[in-house]
Order: structure tokens, then C-alpha cells, then sequence
């Protein structure tokens, strides 16, 4: 009785993944269907019945090679494989299109409808889903190429050099004094910090040169908030008319950098995050409340350009350098901690600082999983933060007009004062 049961029932799903495929083919058919659908039945060389028909023979095929011979299958998908080549030939001697996707996408639906029956009916769904959306945004994916620029692809191919070819090859091994140097950790921080780089640069290229000051300064935090403070504070001389806007864009540009440093240790030490989420969530409330006061008040003017950052976020010279900033940083702290105990992390914190948080939040990040305490680490994050954003109001004070620098200047030390203060007390609290 068990027997005849388990076998009802594999007949039973059988018959669903075949029904799967035949499913998936019908997706994919409806994407192309619709395409010609213009045309006349018989112009046609594949609708939604020939690609759902093309699903169920690569079900059956799969099923075929494991009941009869496994050489059903790629006889079976050579045979499909054929037909099309025929079919497209045909018809390119009445229209001169030389496109092959057609072609690609009849032997990936056989394929799908065979790992529908085969290996998983999900895998193929989701693959069947994808294929069905990168045919029908076809003008989208052809426009986003014609925007592309040389330096912005040569930037995407960098990131997936640096990330799915140098990464796996490094060995995950801790090196040096203290075992604080781990190459593919330290490589791994670059990668990240090359991609929030990406994100960030390509967020605000899409938006546009006039989308708003708000977007734009939201981005730019990711991308470099320095950056755009010194372009800010420059313009602020030209336009000193509009200088609510230009702080209310500083301030929300210097605000995001703090989610950035929650990203990076949410990624790096989890542990971490519940002592660090409070000082960084009063740092950036303190930052973007007088950023929001601002833009209620002055809503109607909001319409400033975004700046034009010069230097490429995923140039391999810059990559290089923060890797080598962040070895240094690892292996001087790790000297300054065995020396001066908790005030030599608090004295790179502050220096460091000064030119960058990147690479000393995710330092002290990596060594907070070692041998720093977790509070040293966070007081360390938040002086390096608050230094950074004091050399920024410093910034927006020199360069830009004085009213300029006066409405940066006090939310910046607002935020710094509260955000030492809360690290400051968590730490003597635990």
C-alpha cells in the first residue's frame, strides 16, 4: 500500500513541474507574443503556444533521459536548437535583423522547463521570471547603455575585478602583530567601501544635474560629503542669496555619513551595532532636524545643481591608497593600544579623522572583534565621526560666506557634543 502511495505521488509531482514548464514557456511566449503582436500569425516565428510547447519539451526531455537514454535530452536540444536556426533564417532574408535573442531565448526556455522537471521548479521560475524582464526592457536596457560613459564602465568593471576575481584568491589568514592584518578581510573592506562608493556616484548621475538639492545631498553622503561641502561652500560665494540652501544641503550630506557607519558595522561586527546605534542615531537627528527646519522654510528656493565630483569613486589608485591607509591605521592602533592602553585608540581616532572615517571605523570595527573593547571602539567611531564633521563646518566657515559657515557651524557642534556625550556615558554606564 505504501508503495502504491509514494509512487501516486511522485506521479502526482510529476506532473506538476511538467506543468511548471509548460507555465514558465507561457511566460516567456507572452513577453515575445506581445512584441509582434502587430504582426500577422503566420509572420510570426514563435507566440506564447510555440514557447509554452518549447517549456514542456525540455520537461519531457528531462524526463525522457533518465527513463529511456540520457542521450534524449541534448538530441532533443540540438533538434530545438535547429528549428530555430531555420525559422531565423527564413526570415532574415525578408527582414535584415540580425538580432540572435530570439534564438537565445527558445533554448533557455527548453533549458528551464528541464530544471523545472529535473533539478528545482523555483530555480527555474525565478530564471523564467528574469529572462521574461530583460526581454521586455529591451528600449530601457538599450537607452541605459547609450547613457553609459567610458570612465563609468571601465568603474562597474574595476568593482567586479577588485570583488568576484582579487577577493576569493586572497588567503583569509591573520598575519602581523597581533594577527590584526587579514588580507581578504582587509580587501573585503575595500570592496565595500568601493561599492557604497558606486552606489552613491550612480545615484546621483541617474537624478540628474536638477532633481534637488535634497536627493542630491542624500547621495552625495554616500558618495562624498566633502565633496560637496567644499562645492557648497564655493558656491555660496557666487549665490550668497541662497545660503539656507547650500547648509541644508552640508548638513544633510554630513548627516548620512553616520547610516553609512551603521552599514559598515552591521556588515563587520553585529555585536557592535546595539552600543554604536545611539550615539550615531542623536549625532544624525541632530543633523537632519535643523537640515529639515531649513527646508520647510525655505521649500520654495530648493533648486540647486548637484556637484560635479571630479575624481572617479572606483579609480584603482584611490582603492589602493585606502588599503594601505587602513593597514596602517589596523598595525597602529594595535601599537598605540599595547602603548597607551584606550587614549591611544582615541588619539588615531581624532587624526584619523581628520582626512577620512572610512577606513578608522572600519578598523576599529575589524579590531573590536579581536582584542579592543566594544565600548573603546565605539567612543573611538564617534570621535573620528565628530572630527571629521568639525573639519567640514571648518571647511564651509573658510571657503563659503560667513552666514553660510554660521548656520553649518552649530548643528555640526550640536551634533558632536551630543553623540561624545551619549558614547561617553554608555561607556561609564557599562
Amino acid at each position: 500500500m505504501d508503495e502504491v502511495t509514494n509512487q501516486f505521488m511522485a506521479n502526482n509531482q510529476t506532473t506538476i513541474d511538467l506543468a511548471v514548464a509548460l507555465m514558465l514557456g507561457a511566460i516567456i511566449g507572452l513577453e515575445r507574443g506581445w512584441g509582434a503582436k502587430r504582426q500577422a500569425s503566420g509572420e510570426r516565428i514563435a507566440g506564447i503556444r510555440t514557447y509554452a510547447l518549447i517549456g514542456l519539451l525540455g520537461g519531457v526531455a528531462a524526463l525522457l533521459a533518465v527513463e529511456v537514454t540520457e542521450w534524449t535530452f541534448p538530441v532533443l536540444l540540438v533538434s530545438v536548437v535547429g528549428f530555430a536556426l531555420v525559422a531565423f533564417h527564413e526570415r532574415l532574408t525578408h527582414i535584415r535583423n540580425f538580432s540572435i535573442t530570439g534564438a537565445i531565448s527558445m533554448v533557455l526556455t527548453f533549458c528551464y522547463g528541464a530544471i523545472a522537471v529535473a533539478i528545482d521548479p523555483a530555480i527555474a521560475t525565478a530564471a523564467a521570471v528574469v529572462t521574461a524582464l530583460i526581454l521586455d526592457n529591451k528600449q530601457e536596457i538599450h537607452g541605459l547603455v547609450d547613457k553609459l560613459q567610458e570612465h563609468e564602465l571601465d568603474a562597474a568593471l574595476k568593482l567586479l575585478a577588485i570583488s568576484v576575481v582579487m577577493l576569493p584568491l586572497l588567503p583569509s589568514q591573520d598575519l602581523g602583530p597581533g594577527d590584526v592584518l587579514n588580507p581578504r578581510e582587509i580587501w573585503w573592506m575595500v570592496v565595500l567601501i568601493a561599492s557604497v562608493s558606486f552606489v552613491g556616484y550612480f545615484a546621483i548621475r541617474l537624478a540628474g544635474t536638477r532633481k534637488g538639492i535634497l536627493f542630491t545631498s542624500l547621495f552625495a553622503g554616500l558618495s562624498s560629503s566633502t565633496a560637496l561641502t567644499l562645492h557648497y561652500a564655493r558656491q555660496s560665494r557666487l549665490s550668497p542669496d541662497i545660503n539656507p540652501q547650500f547648509a541644508c544641503g552640508i548638513l544633510i550630506a554630513c548627516g548620512t555619513m553616520f547610516p553609512r557607519i551603521l552599514i559598515y558595522c552591521a556588515l563587520i561586527s553585529p555585536a557592535l551595532l546595539p552600543s554604536l546605534v545611539w550615539p550615531v542615531v542623536v549625532m544624525t537627528l541632530l543633523l537632519y532636524v535643523p537640515a529639515l527646519i531649513i527646508w520647510k522654510r525655505y521649500a520654495g528656493r530648493l533648486n540647486v545643481s548637484r556637484p560635479e565630483l571630479t575624481q572617479n569613486p572606483l579609480d584603482l589608485k584611490p582603492a589602493l591608497l585606502f588599503g594601505i591607509l587602513l593597514v596602517g591605521i589596523l598595525l597602529l592602533g594595535e601599537f598605540l593600544q599595547s602603548w597607551l592602553g584606550e587614549l591611544g585608540i582615541y588619539m588615531l581616532a581624532a587624526t584619523s579623522g581628520i582626512a577620512d572615517v572610512d577606513a578608522i571605523t572600519l578598523s576599529l570595527t575589524r579590531m573590536s572583534q579581536e582584542s579592543l573593547a566594544q565600548q573603546t571602539a565605539v567612543l573611538g567611531i564617534v570621535i573620528a565621526a565628530a572630527t571629521n564633521n568639525l573639519v567640514k563646518s571648518g571647511i564651509a566657515w573658510a571657503v563659503g560666506q560667513r552666514a553660510l559657515g554660521i548656520k553649518v557651524a552649530g548643528p555640526m557642534l550640536m551634533s558632536m557634543a551630543a553623540g561624545l556625550t551619549v558614547a561617553w556615558l554608555q561607556g561609564s554606564g557599562s
